[in-house]
């Protein structure tokens, strides 16, 4: 029997990842990656690893999940070292969860190798504290991938300091909606992260009742990520990338 690792390869920089992610891409017979993972990664496998393209975008899945997690399962009981790699931290919206689960049934060996998540990574970039002494205590993801199912409570979502949305580009007029309904100011600023971290990266600001407009605006595509809040204000001091 192989052995399976879910590899954070952090939000795009190639730079982001840990060291022992760069150890499991070198080891890996088979390497399983997202549409997110720096191509330069790739780089570091051995000459005769087999190398699986398996992104998600937006309504447009190379390979569902299901596929994905009887890859994994059909290598590793091969007796194959698997390298599962992710954008971001595998258990942050990358469905790591789903995939140890699937292993741990099968019982397939595994480790969890953490990454840079987007909201983290793509904010530093962007010259945005999550987490402020004098303006921000309290911190939350969302993600805005369900928003038309109204599986999150916006009430309580709209009191936090500071809301990082994950995979909410395109219910930006729902979001903007449900924060102010549920008592979040109008003028809250707000900044919209595309591509972030990478060379690509782009930044826009502004109040939390034009989200939707901007968006629109500069015809904001995915990857994007929504930050509200207070701590948004620190970019036009601390902004250093690009």
């Amino acid at each position: 029997m192989g052995k399976v690792y879910l590899v954070g390869a952090g939000p795009g920089d190639p730079g982001l990842i840990t060291l022992k992610g760069i150890r499991c891409i070198r080891e890996a017979d088979v390497i399983l990656y997202d549409r997110l993972v720096s191509p330069q990664l790739l780089v570091e496998a051995k000459r005769e690893a087999e190398i699986i393209y398996c992104g998600k975008g937006p309504d447009c899945h190379f390979m569902n999940q299901n596929e994905i997690n009887s890859l994994l399962t059909r290598y590793a009981r091969e007796g194959k070292i698997v390298t599962r790699l992710k954008g971001g931290d595998p258990f942050v919206y990358g469905r790591g969860g789903e995939e140890a689960e699937v292993l741990a049934k099968n019982h397939i060996a595994f480790e969890i190798v953490p990454g840079v998540t987007s909201g983290v990574g793509a904010c530093a970039y962007a010259g945005i504290p999550l987490t402020h002494r004098y303006i921000s205590s309290t911190v939350v993801f969302v993600t805005g991938h369900y928003c038309d199912e109204k599986k999150i409570r916006w009430d309580n979502i709209a009191s936090i300091e500071t809301v990082i949305i994950y995979m909410g580009i395109n219910q930006a007029v729902y979001i903007e909606q449900q924060m102010i309904s549920n008592g979040r100011s109008p003028n809250t600023p707000i900044c919209i992260i595309q591509e972030g971290t990478t060379s690509r990266q782009r930044v826009l600001t502004g109040e939390l009742k034009d989200l939707s407009l901007i968006i629109e605006k500069h015809r904001v595509k995915s990857p994007g990520l929504i930050v509200i809040g207070e701590v948004v204000r620190m970019r036009s001091i601390i902004s250093w990338f690009m």
